[in-house]
């Protein structure tokens, strides 16, 4: 069975070899990428896991993407337009105008949306010409707006993945002490949604835990956050909501970082990658290294200015997206049905949502596909706060698609994050002077 994996010479690519090489049904593990030099450095990384685990995926590297996609049964797309300097550009416009500058929430994650978009829909279209029976699992960010766009070619077929839920859930359910099966209700869109129970022998335990200040000390949100806070919203918020609910706070740790993040790994990865090239011998150790740099440094200038201290151990060593990955493969391809958090198409999932809209919540996954689970009726402010988002993200998908300059100043104008007409003026003009590959796409 053949997994091809978009982005191939992308970091985190390692991660998921690793998962599939301790047990899956894949047998081929295809990476394309349109960098060579990066692929061969992942190639050598793989090919030094692979001989520590007899029986892993054999490893085929390929720069054609039609070639890279036929006969896949799966395809995990995990591409980065414009790559790392890209990322700089939308963190440091949005922090030039006094903006948020993160990578998917704010005005970056539109104009990352913006030249994403288009790519990814020519890529769905091959997808359906090379590989009309193949599962594409995106982790391609913004992953819920990236999901939604490719859903318009492939329908359902496409399913967004993100590790920060489970992640969440994970901790909830370390804090209290509960293993085993639980029922969770959690609802959202990709970077933006919250736990408001979890389930053990019928009953939620979420209320307990929110009145214990110690269980709640030990949560990685609840300490970005402050307990005060969770425990007045009566639910876990997913940690990106730090940059909502505290937004003048991350504009200011961020600025007075002496990196962004995009700045910070794209430094970090540019040495990785020359260094393998110089010398592909050990390339797994060296990639081990960076990658534990990487992760003790995930939210590190919000973490300092909310006096959350450094990330738990449990939460650096535990599965993240290629774990999600891999469970989901094996439960489309027939293996035993399983309760997980994903980007599917709403329905009616969530109320007060549009049906083609993707939304983050528990789906009962199988053989059949995915099916998204109904969530209670959400309170006003996260209901609002959503609908708000998600009309940012659909303008978003129909500006790249059109090419309206008029929709992506709306999309700017309208996030919650933008506070002024004339602001989100500025910022597309920036955006567009300094991302040649936005410039083509907006007329």
């Amino acid at each position: 069975m053949r997994l091809t994996v978009l982005g191939g010479g992308g970091f985190r690519v390692p991660l998921v070899y690793r998962a599939l090489a301790a047990g899956s049904p894949i047998t081929e593990f295809v990476l394309h990428d349109v960098s060579g030099a990066r692929l061969e450095a992942i190639r050598a990384v793989l090919a030094e896991m692979a001989a520590a685990h007899p029986g892993a995926p054999v490893v085929r590297v390929a720069t054609d993407l039609d070639d890279a996609l036929a006969g896949a049964r799966f395809v995990f797309s995990a591409i980065r337009v414009d790559g790392l300097a890209g990322r700089t550009v939308d963190e440091r416009v949005a922090l030039a105008h006094g903006l948020l500058g993160q990578e998917t929430t704010g005005p970056g994650g539109i104009a990352y949306g913006l030249r994403s978009v288009p790519v990814a829909i020519r890529v769905a279209e091959r997808v359906a010409a090379v590989a009309p029976d193949a599962w594409v699992i995106n982790f391609t960010n913004p992953a819920g707006m990236i999901t939604e766009a490719m859903q318009r070619v492939l329908g359902e077929r496409v399913v967004g993945i993100c590790d920060s839920p489970i992640g969440l859930v994970r901790r909830a359910a370390d804090a209290l002490g509960v293993s085993g099966e639980h029922a969770v209700d959690y609802v959202g869109l990709n970077h933006l949604g919250w736990l408001r129970g979890l389930r053990v022998d019928g009953v939620d335990q979420l209320p307990r835990l929110l009145a214990d200040d110690d269980a709640l000390a030990g949560i990685e949100e609840v300490r970005l956050l402050g307990a005060d806070w969770v425990r007045g919203l009566g639910a876990l918020p997913n940690e990106y909501l730090y940059y909502y609910y505290n937004t003048r706070e991350a504009i200011a740790a961020i600025r007075a970082a002496s990196s962004t993040r995009g700045e910070f790994l794209r430094v970090q990865q540019e040495q990785f990658y020359a260094e393998v090239a110089g010398d592909p011998a050990d390339a797994w150790r060296r990639w081990t290294k960076v990658r534990e740099e990487r992760d003790s440094s995930y939210m590190a200038e919000s973490r300092e200015a909310s006096g959350a201290g450094e990330r738990a151990v449990a939460d650096i060593a535990g599965g993240g997206y290629q774990q999600v990955a891999l469970e989901l493969m094996a439960a489309l391809c027939g293996g035993p049905t399983r309760t997980m958090i994903l980007n599917v198409r709403n329905g009616a999932a969530v109320p007060g949502l549009p049906p083609a809209a993707v939304v983050e919540v528990p789906c009962v996954v199988g053989g059949h596909g995915t099916t998204p689970l109904a969530s209670a009726p959400l309170p006003g402010a996260m209901l609002g706060l959503l609908q708000q988002v998600k009309a940012v993200e659909q303008d978003t998908i129909e500006a790249a698609v059109t090419g309206s300059a008029a929709l992506a100043l709306r999309a700017f104008a309208q996030h919650p994050l933008v506070d002024s007409v004339p602001v989100a003026k500025r910022l597309l003009a920036s955006y567009r002077a300094e991302l040649p590959g936005l410039a083509d796409v907006l007329h």
